[in-house]
């Protein structure tokens, strides 16, 4: 049973994640040649103040 846990900010759309959802389902069922039903996706969604690039919060760019 595949399992993925995507993390990224906050911000994206229901139908984003729906859209992304579905996108990697397929992706997975192809390559691994799994049912879709075993395919397990996470969406862990970070506030922007918790996420550092090249040393500064994203919340301060």
């Amino acid at each position: 049973m595949p399992v993925v846990t995507i993390r990224m900010a906050n911000g994206r759309t229901l139908e984003q994640k729906q859209i992304l959802a579905a996108e990697i389902t397929a992706a997975i069922t192809r390559t691994l040649g799994v049912d879709p039903e075993r395919v397990i996706l996470f969406f862990e969604e970070l506030d922007t103040e918790n996420i550092a690039r090249a040393g500064t919060l994203v919340s301060e760019s």
